[in-house]
């Protein structure tokens, strides 16, 4: 049954069609138009658990991990959920203009140099011992992948929002 089940991953179609929608091929060759890949966990396991779902969110394929595809449905997906997904990482503090809230944050992401209103303490969460999110003042939310890689200037300044 597990055999079958990876030989039907391997011979569906995700592509995107001239309009930049996305669009799925079964492995019975029906086309589904409009189409969403979405994570389950984007957090926890960014690679685990991606459904395929329609406009009006019903779910038409489960992709246990995304090393089950072949490498074209693998990329694909991947761009679909790159367009879908904006949840900057955060790379490095630079300075906070205070250390009460709310407060300023200049930051650099994976995304490129910003900033964030950080309006209280309880806008930071701790998902796991290194992982936490931040949502800003206008609802975006900022990711902090592993605390302990951070720099020792980003994680002081971080420690006392902690």
């Amino acid at each position: 049954r597990r055999v079958l089940f990876r030989s039907m991953l391997k011979s569906i179609q995700f592509d995107q069609g001239p309009s930049g929608r996305w669009y799925f091929v079964d492995a019975d060759g029906v086309q589904h138009d409009h189409v969403m890949a979405v994570r389950s966990f984007p957090v926890a396991a960014p690679e685990e658990g991606i459904a395929v779902v329609d406009v009006d969110g019903k779910e038409l394929l489960w992709i246990p991990h995304l090393r089950q595809l072949s490498d074209t449905v693998r990329a694909n997906v991947l761009k679909a959920l790159v367009q879908r997904e904006f949840m900057p990482q955060i790379l490095k503090l630079h300075g906070v203009s205070s250390f009460v809230t709310p407060s300023t944050w200049d930051i650099e992401t994976d995304r490129g140099p910003t900033t964030l209103l950080l309006k209280g303490e309880e806008d930071i969460r701790r998902l796991s011992g290194t992982v936490l999110l931040v949502t800003d003042g206008h609802g975006v939310q900022f990711l902090i992948r592993d605390l302990a890689q951070m720099d020792r200037y980003s994680r002081k300044l971080l420690d006392r929002f902690l």
